[in-house]
Protein backbone atom coordinates (compact mmCIF):
# COMPACT_ATOMS: atom_id res chain seq x y z
CA UNK A 1 0.00 0.00 0.00
CA UNK A 2 1.28 3.82 -0.26
CA UNK A 3 0.00 7.13 0.23
CA UNK A 4 -0.19 9.07 -3.80
CA UNK A 5 0.47 12.23 -2.88
CA UNK A 6 0.22 14.27 0.09
CA UNK A 7 0.41 18.07 -1.03
CA UNK A 8 -3.04 18.34 -1.21
CA UNK A 9 -6.02 15.98 0.04
CA UNK A 10 -4.38 12.43 1.75
CA UNK A 11 -5.08 9.81 -0.59
CA UNK A 12 -4.54 6.16 0.55
CA UNK A 13 -3.75 3.71 -2.59
CA UNK A 14 -4.14 -0.20 -0.73
CA UNK A 15 -3.69 -3.17 -2.91
CA UNK A 16 -2.76 -6.68 -1.92
CA UNK A 17 -0.13 -8.00 -3.26
CA UNK A 18 0.22 -11.14 -5.84
CA UNK A 19 0.46 -13.46 -2.62
CA UNK A 20 -2.35 -11.83 -0.99
CA UNK A 21 -4.57 -12.22 -3.61
CA UNK A 22 -3.77 -15.46 -4.29
CA UNK A 23 -5.17 -16.31 -1.26
CA UNK A 24 -7.80 -14.14 -1.13
CA UNK A 25 -8.98 -16.02 -4.41
CA UNK A 26 -9.53 -19.62 -2.60
CA UNK A 27 -12.81 -18.07 -1.02
CA UNK A 28 -12.62 -20.70 2.12
CA UNK A 29 -12.30 -17.90 4.72
CA UNK A 30 -8.86 -18.62 5.52
CA UNK A 31 -7.41 -15.01 4.51
CA UNK A 32 -7.04 -13.19 7.44
CA UNK A 33 -4.62 -9.62 7.61
CA UNK A 34 -2.76 -10.16 10.55
CA UNK A 35 0.15 -7.98 10.39
CA UNK A 36 1.33 -4.92 8.24
CA UNK A 37 4.62 -2.82 7.89
CA UNK A 38 4.97 0.78 7.05
CA UNK A 39 8.12 2.02 5.31
CA UNK A 40 9.85 5.18 4.17
CA UNK A 41 12.26 4.32 1.14
CA UNK A 42 11.16 7.26 -0.30
CA UNK A 43 11.63 9.95 1.93
CA UNK A 44 14.95 12.29 2.15
CA UNK A 45 15.25 13.27 5.57
CA UNK A 46 18.39 15.23 4.91
CA UNK A 47 15.97 17.63 3.30
CA UNK A 48 15.11 18.80 7.17
CA UNK A 49 16.35 22.26 7.08
CA UNK A 50 16.93 23.92 10.48
CA UNK A 51 17.92 27.13 9.28
CA UNK A 52 14.79 27.67 7.03
CA UNK A 53 14.62 31.88 6.92
CA UNK A 54 10.86 31.43 7.60
CA UNK A 55 11.36 29.21 10.69
CA UNK A 56 10.44 26.09 12.57
CA UNK A 57 7.09 25.49 11.38
CA UNK A 58 9.00 25.01 8.01
CA UNK A 59 12.03 23.11 8.89
CA UNK A 60 10.75 19.55 7.81
CA UNK A 61 8.16 20.87 5.09
CA UNK A 62 9.80 19.49 2.22
CA UNK A 63 10.06 16.40 3.71
CA UNK A 64 6.59 16.01 4.37
CA UNK A 65 5.98 16.89 0.98
CA UNK A 66 7.80 14.24 -0.82
CA UNK A 67 5.65 12.14 -3.18
CA UNK A 68 6.17 8.70 -2.72
CA UNK A 69 5.65 5.20 -4.64
CA UNK A 70 2.37 4.27 -5.73
CA UNK A 71 1.19 0.82 -4.35
CA UNK A 72 2.48 -2.06 -6.14
CA UNK A 73 1.12 -5.95 -6.33
CA UNK A 74 5.21 -7.12 -6.50
CA UNK A 75 5.70 -7.81 -2.67
CA UNK A 76 9.30 -7.47 -3.38
CA UNK A 77 9.47 -4.34 -5.51
CA UNK A 78 9.63 -1.71 -1.96
CA UNK A 79 10.15 -1.88 1.64
CA UNK A 80 14.06 -1.56 1.54
CA UNK A 81 13.56 -0.08 5.38
CA UNK A 82 10.63 -1.05 7.41
CA UNK A 83 9.48 1.24 9.62
CA UNK A 84 9.92 0.57 13.65
CA UNK A 85 8.91 1.71 17.27
CA UNK A 86 10.82 1.81 19.69
CA UNK A 87 9.53 3.59 23.22
CA UNK A 88 13.23 4.31 24.28
CA UNK A 89 14.26 7.80 24.21
CA UNK A 90 18.27 6.94 25.02
CA UNK A 91 18.81 5.50 21.46
CA UNK A 92 21.46 7.80 19.40
CA UNK A 93 22.43 4.50 17.06
CA UNK A 94 20.29 1.09 15.61
CA UNK A 95 22.19 -1.59 14.80
CA UNK A 96 23.45 -2.56 10.50
CA UNK A 97 23.84 -5.02 9.29
CA UNK A 98 27.10 -5.62 7.23
CA UNK A 99 28.54 -7.89 4.41
CA UNK A 100 32.07 -8.94 6.47
CA UNK A 101 34.84 -8.70 4.08
CA UNK A 102 37.43 -8.63 7.44
CA UNK A 103 37.41 -12.09 8.15
CA UNK A 104 40.02 -14.06 6.22
CA UNK A 105 39.60 -15.74 2.57
CA UNK A 106 36.74 -17.53 3.49
CA UNK A 107 34.65 -14.51 3.56
CA UNK A 108 36.15 -12.09 1.08
CA UNK A 109 34.01 -11.12 -2.24
CA UNK A 110 35.50 -11.11 -5.40
CA UNK A 111 36.31 -8.57 -7.49
CA UNK A 112 34.47 -8.23 -10.72
CA UNK A 113 35.65 -4.81 -11.72
CA UNK A 114 38.30 -2.88 -9.64
CA UNK A 115 37.82 0.48 -11.72
CA UNK A 116 34.58 0.98 -10.92
CA UNK A 117 34.66 -1.03 -7.44
CA UNK A 118 32.58 -3.67 -8.14
CA UNK A 119 32.17 -6.90 -5.84
CA UNK A 120 30.04 -10.07 -5.64
CA UNK A 121 30.51 -13.63 -4.40
CA UNK A 122 30.85 -15.66 -7.20
CA UNK A 123 29.01 -19.41 -7.39
CA UNK A 124 30.43 -21.82 -9.97
CA UNK A 125 27.37 -23.59 -10.30
CA UNK A 126 29.25 -27.22 -11.42
CA UNK A 127 32.66 -29.18 -10.77
CA UNK A 128 33.92 -27.87 -14.31
CA UNK A 129 33.53 -24.45 -13.17
CA UNK A 130 35.17 -25.43 -9.59
CA UNK A 131 37.93 -26.65 -10.79
CA UNK A 132 38.79 -25.06 -13.71
CA UNK A 133 42.12 -22.66 -13.25
CA UNK A 134 41.95 -19.57 -13.08
CA UNK A 135 45.19 -17.43 -13.06
CA UNK A 136 46.93 -20.04 -11.78
CA UNK A 137 44.80 -21.46 -9.00
CA UNK A 138 41.46 -23.63 -9.64
CA UNK A 139 38.49 -21.20 -9.05
CA UNK A 140 37.06 -22.89 -6.32
CA UNK A 141 40.23 -22.07 -4.36
CA UNK A 142 40.11 -18.17 -5.01
CA UNK A 143 38.70 -15.95 -2.12
CA UNK A 144 35.42 -14.85 -3.20
CA UNK A 145 34.57 -17.93 -4.98
CA UNK A 146 31.90 -20.43 -3.50
CA UNK A 147 31.15 -24.03 -4.84
CA UNK A 148 28.00 -24.08 -6.13
CA UNK A 149 27.88 -28.03 -6.77
CA UNK A 150 30.17 -29.64 -4.01
CA UNK A 151 29.75 -26.95 -0.88
CA UNK A 152 30.49 -28.89 1.77
CA UNK A 153 33.74 -31.20 -0.09
CA UNK A 154 37.12 -30.92 1.27
CA UNK A 155 40.01 -30.27 -0.86
CA UNK A 156 38.97 -28.29 -3.63
CA UNK A 157 35.80 -26.93 -2.92
CA UNK A 158 33.90 -25.66 0.27
CA UNK A 159 36.03 -22.64 1.09
CA UNK A 160 34.45 -19.48 1.03
CA UNK A 161 30.65 -18.39 2.34
CA UNK A 162 28.71 -15.62 3.16
CA UNK A 163 29.12 -13.52 6.48
CA UNK A 164 26.56 -11.05 7.22
CA UNK A 165 27.60 -9.22 10.66
CA UNK A 166 24.98 -7.02 13.04
CA UNK A 167 25.63 -4.50 15.44
CA UNK A 168 26.48 -0.82 16.36
CA UNK A 169 28.61 0.57 13.38
CA UNK A 170 29.99 3.70 15.03
CA UNK A 171 33.03 4.13 16.64
CA UNK A 172 31.67 6.51 19.56
CA UNK A 173 30.86 3.01 21.52
CA UNK A 174 33.50 0.81 21.97
CA UNK A 175 32.62 -2.82 21.06
CA UNK A 176 33.44 -3.75 24.81
CA UNK A 177 29.94 -2.41 25.60
CA UNK A 178 27.28 -4.86 25.24
CA UNK A 179 24.57 -4.38 22.87
CA UNK A 180 20.77 -4.14 24.75
CA UNK A 181 19.10 -7.40 24.34
CA UNK A 182 16.30 -5.64 22.48
CA UNK A 183 18.42 -4.72 19.48
CA UNK A 184 20.44 -7.97 19.12
CA UNK A 185 19.34 -9.69 16.25
CA UNK A 186 18.26 -13.58 16.89
CA UNK A 187 16.43 -14.37 13.78
CA UNK A 188 16.99 -13.52 10.01
CA UNK A 189 15.08 -13.71 6.83
CA UNK A 190 17.31 -14.51 4.05
CA UNK A 191 15.57 -14.56 0.07
CA UNK A 192 16.85 -15.31 -2.97
CA UNK A 193 15.51 -16.60 -6.51
CA UNK A 194 14.82 -20.40 -6.12
CA UNK A 195 15.54 -20.84 -10.32
CA UNK A 196 19.24 -20.10 -9.22
CA UNK A 197 19.85 -21.89 -6.04
CA UNK A 198 19.13 -22.89 -2.29
CA UNK A 199 21.38 -21.72 1.39
CA UNK A 200 23.47 -24.37 2.05
CA UNK A 201 24.81 -25.24 5.78
CA UNK A 202 28.38 -23.40 6.08
CA UNK A 203 29.62 -25.79 8.37
CA UNK A 204 28.75 -28.93 7.39
CA UNK A 205 26.27 -30.97 5.03
CA UNK A 206 22.08 -30.01 4.17
CA UNK A 207 20.46 -27.27 3.17
CA UNK A 208 18.24 -24.91 5.15
CA UNK A 209 14.61 -25.65 5.09
CA UNK A 210 12.61 -23.45 2.50
CA UNK A 211 9.94 -21.22 4.46
CA UNK A 212 8.09 -20.17 1.52
CA UNK A 213 8.21 -19.58 -1.92
CA UNK A 214 6.12 -16.79 -3.83
CA UNK A 215 4.45 -16.43 -7.06
CA UNK A 216 7.71 -14.86 -8.59
CA UNK A 217 10.20 -18.08 -7.19
CA UNK A 218 11.82 -16.28 -4.76
CA UNK A 219 12.84 -18.58 -1.60
CA UNK A 220 12.29 -17.45 1.81
CA UNK A 221 14.10 -19.08 4.72
CA UNK A 222 13.88 -18.09 8.23
CA UNK A 223 17.12 -18.55 10.17
CA UNK A 224 16.89 -18.85 14.32
CA UNK A 225 20.07 -18.53 16.52
CA UNK A 226 17.84 -21.00 18.52
CA UNK A 227 16.79 -23.48 15.45
CA UNK A 228 19.77 -22.89 13.66
CA UNK A 229 22.85 -22.28 15.43
CA UNK A 230 25.11 -23.34 12.75
CA UNK A 231 23.32 -20.08 10.53
CA UNK A 232 22.95 -17.91 13.38
CA UNK A 233 25.04 -17.35 16.27
CA UNK A 234 27.20 -14.42 18.86
CA UNK A 235 29.75 -12.74 17.44
CA UNK A 236 32.77 -14.52 19.38
CA UNK A 237 34.55 -10.94 19.35
CA UNK A 238 32.85 -8.27 21.06
CA UNK A 239 35.62 -6.63 22.97
CA UNK A 240 38.60 -5.65 20.57
CA UNK A 241 39.40 -5.20 16.56
CA UNK A 242 41.35 -8.16 15.86
CA UNK A 243 41.52 -7.62 12.27
CA UNK A 244 38.72 -9.94 11.55
CA UNK A 245 35.37 -7.42 12.23
CA UNK A 246 33.37 -4.93 10.32
CA UNK A 247 31.39 -3.44 12.83
CA UNK A 248 33.08 -0.73 14.63
CA UNK A 249 31.02 -0.48 17.61
CA UNK A 250 28.96 -3.02 20.01
CA UNK A 251 28.32 -6.53 18.08
CA UNK A 252 25.11 -8.56 18.14
CA UNK A 253 25.01 -12.16 15.50
CA UNK A 254 26.63 -13.36 13.09
CA UNK A 255 24.60 -15.00 9.61
CA UNK A 256 26.90 -17.29 7.98
CA UNK A 257 26.00 -19.62 4.70
CA UNK A 258 26.50 -21.17 1.43
CA UNK A 259 24.97 -21.24 -1.77
CA UNK A 260 24.09 -24.76 -3.57
CA UNK A 261 23.66 -23.78 -7.15
CA UNK A 262 20.22 -25.68 -8.43
CA UNK A 263 20.19 -28.21 -10.50
CA UNK A 264 19.15 -25.78 -13.72
CA UNK A 265 22.20 -24.51 -13.46
CA UNK A 266 24.01 -27.28 -13.10
CA UNK A 267 23.30 -29.03 -16.39
CA UNK A 268 21.94 -26.63 -18.50
CA UNK A 269 23.07 -23.42 -19.96
CA UNK A 270 19.00 -22.30 -20.81
CA UNK A 271 18.60 -19.85 -17.21
CA UNK A 272 22.23 -18.62 -18.56
CA UNK A 273 21.60 -17.33 -21.84
CA UNK A 274 17.82 -16.32 -21.18
CA UNK A 275 18.60 -13.77 -18.03
CA UNK A 276 22.25 -13.36 -18.37
CA UNK A 277 25.24 -13.24 -20.74
CA UNK A 278 28.79 -14.09 -20.88
CA UNK A 279 32.39 -12.57 -19.36
CA UNK A 280 35.78 -13.02 -19.00
CA UNK A 281 37.05 -14.00 -15.83
CA UNK A 282 41.05 -15.20 -14.81
CA UNK A 283 41.40 -15.97 -18.52
CA UNK A 284 38.10 -18.15 -19.05
CA UNK A 285 34.80 -17.21 -20.49
CA UNK A 286 31.88 -17.74 -18.29
CA UNK A 287 28.39 -18.01 -18.77
CA UNK A 288 27.16 -15.38 -15.65
CA UNK A 289 23.56 -14.38 -13.99
CA UNK A 290 23.73 -11.41 -11.57
CA UNK A 291 21.47 -11.76 -8.69
CA UNK A 292 20.89 -10.29 -5.02
CA UNK A 293 20.26 -12.20 -1.92
CA UNK A 294 18.06 -10.21 0.50
CA UNK A 295 19.03 -10.57 4.42
CA UNK A 296 16.58 -8.98 6.27
CA UNK A 297 16.48 -8.59 10.42
CA UNK A 298 13.38 -9.87 12.15
CA UNK A 299 13.38 -7.40 15.05
CA UNK A 300 14.90 -4.43 13.46
CA UNK A 301 13.64 -4.81 10.30
CA UNK A 302 17.01 -3.43 8.49
CA UNK A 303 17.42 -5.26 5.07
CA UNK A 304 20.40 -5.17 3.13
CA UNK A 305 21.26 -7.02 -0.49
CA UNK A 306 24.32 -9.10 -1.34
CA UNK A 307 25.20 -9.36 -4.50
CA UNK A 308 25.98 -12.72 -6.04
CA UNK A 309 27.26 -13.90 -9.86
CA UNK A 310 26.45 -17.35 -10.85
CA UNK A 311 29.03 -18.12 -13.29
CA UNK A 312 29.37 -21.47 -15.68
CA UNK A 313 32.36 -22.22 -17.66
CA UNK A 314 31.36 -22.17 -21.44
CA UNK A 315 32.84 -24.75 -22.82
CA UNK A 316 34.11 -23.44 -26.29
CA UNK A 317 34.37 -20.60 -28.39
CA UNK A 318 34.95 -17.05 -26.88
CA UNK A 319 33.08 -14.20 -25.33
Amino acid sequence: MAFLDNSGDIILDAVLTDTGRFRLAKGDGSFRIVKFALGDDEVDYSKYDRDHASGSAYFDLEVLQTPVFEAFTNNTSTMRSKLISIPRTNLLYLPVLKVNKEAGGRVQMYTIDATNNTEAFLVAVDEDTELVQGGGTQMAKKAGVLSGENPNAAGHAGISKIRIDQGLDTSDIPPAFQLDSDLVEQQYIVEMDNRLGSIHNPEGPGLAAVSFIDDDNVASYYLSATTNPLYVSNNDNTKSDDGTQTIAGPRGTVLEFKIQSSLELNTSTTLFTKLGATSTIEGNCFYYIDSNIRVTGATTGYRIDVPVRFIKLKAAGSC
